[in-house]
């Protein structure tokens, strides 16, 4: 199943200025087997090594000559390590604090070796007294399948083509064929065990099996990860945050997850699902103009999972609901939309906020930020009144306000609707 991470994998390998690779992600994304197939497919060989697995490795790195730490993972993994034409795999490398150094080392005094090292973020972030090479690595992010990845995986190429060639406004006539793909990607999702299942079976009842297993072992890597003080608090605010999707207002209220809390009771708790990759943390602005940066406001969020179809499992959503009506679409609010919006905006490593006025109704659901400021409203039907946006608009005549629906996509004099099916496709290529 092709990723497109891959292609950011040539130009790490193609890169001058090459450095030591992390490739981030959080648990079950497909670090493992993307980093394993672009060896093979890009090398002449692969030394691969399971930092989790391996006890050797574990007592390799008492100092950071890399001759000798060359030497160590080709006996390590059979492989004779060659310049440039070795991929050097370090897996889990999480279990390997040192590991994570070891990398300044290669960038400064062995650069002409290709590393690089995959892990669970539940270690690479929280781990503690690391070293972590600051400056000194390249790093990818690579996050569930988006939904462009959906249709590649599906062997959509006809779909995808003409999405590609952004003749935005001739592809209301695939419009039903894409909404029927978008419906099935609401309840799959993009957790790759889950597509590849998807794909293979097209046994609905087996996908939410898998989610659920997911989400079992994420529940696993709680007890194992988080510190035995916040655990409960880990798990009451994972369990909380559908509820928290389906209000009207999905500002996150720290009273929803337990009556009379306040932020200082949770606020680890949801640090810790944030570095673990688990939870998204969408900030407030205070302002809709650059840089979102200077209005922050960090005491307001909204959090999101990593995975829209881990969404529907965790909220046990109907199979019907997401296939055959149209419930996922119309309601719950918005919640499964807006998750899949900022899923898309995410898997093109947008930096999203979202945007309300002090003392007023008035709020959007995302902003973000390339040359110009884009404020956001996401739809999930075809209605298409976008109050919010206009009065948004009227106050800065220099946004470029954008709304997301079901709608075709059409051109107004002050703003833009595309399609729910384009988000990333469309961002991309027009911001």
């Amino acid at each position: 199943m092709e990723r497109l991470a891959y292609r950011k994998l040539l130009e790490w390998k193609d890169s001058s200025n090459r450095k030591p690779l992390i490739l981030n992600g959080a648990r079950q994304v497909g670090k493992t087997w993307l980093l394993k197939e672009f060896g093979y497919e890009e090398y002449e060989s692969v030394a691969y090594i399971n930092c989790d697995e391996d006890d050797t490795i574990k007592r390799a790195f008492t100092d950071y000559d890399t001759d000798r730490l060359v030497r160590v993972f080709s006996a390590i993994s059979g492989v004779a390590i060659k310049p440039g034409s070795t991929l050097i795999i370090l897996d889990e490398i999480q279990e390997v604090p040192a590991g994570l150094t070891a990398l300044k080392y290669f960038c400064e005094n062995a650069p002409d070796y290709h590393i690089a090292v995959a892990g669970s973020l539940l270690g690479i972030n929280i781990h503690q007294g690391t070293g972590f090479p600051v400056g000194k690595v390249d790093e990818i992010n690579l996050y569930p399948f988006s939904f462009k990845e959906f249709l590649m995986a599906l062997g959509k190429e006809i779909l995808i083509d003409n999405m590609e060639s952004h003749q935005w406004n001739e592809l209301s006539s695939l419009s039903s064929a894409l909404i029927e793909l978008l419906r099935q990607y609401y309840y799959v999702g993009g957790m790759p065990a889950v597509v590849k299942s998807y794909i293979k079976e097209q046994d609905i009842f087996e996908v939410r099996k898998i989610q659920n297993q997911i989400l079992t072992d994420y529940r696993r890597d709680f007890s194992k990860h988080v510190p035995s003080e916040i655990l409960p608090k880990v798990n009451m605010v994972w369990d909380s945050i559908p509820a928290q999707l389906a209000k009207e207002n999905k500002k996150f209220i720290y009273s929803a997850v337990k009556k009379g809390s306040r932020a200082k009771d949770f606020e680890n708790a949801i640090q810790w699902l944030v570095d673990a990759g688990l939870v998204y943390k969408v900030l407030r602005v205070s302002k809709a103009d650059k840089p979102l940066k200077f209005y922050e406001d960090r005491e307001s969020f909204k959090l999101f999972v990593l995975d829209l179809g881990l969404l529907g499992a965790l909220s046990d959503v109907d199979s019907k609901d997401v296939l055959v009506n149209n419930t996922a679409f119309t309601e719950y609010k918005g919640a499964f939309t807006e998750q899949y919006v900022l899923q898309e905006l995410k898997s093109i490593n947008s930096r999203v906020y979202y945007y309300s006025k002090e003392r007023s109704e008035l709020e959007l659901d995302f902003i973000i930020q390339k040359y110009y400021v884009y404020p956001i409203e996401v739809k999930a039907e075809e209605n298409l009144r976008s109050k919010s946006l206009k009065l948004t608009y009227d106050d800065n005549n220099s946004l470029r306000p954008v709304r997301f629906s079901m709608a075709d996509y059409r051109e107004q004099d002050w703003m833009v609707n595309v399609p729910l099916y384009l988000v990333s496709e469309w961002v991309e290529a027009m911001i």
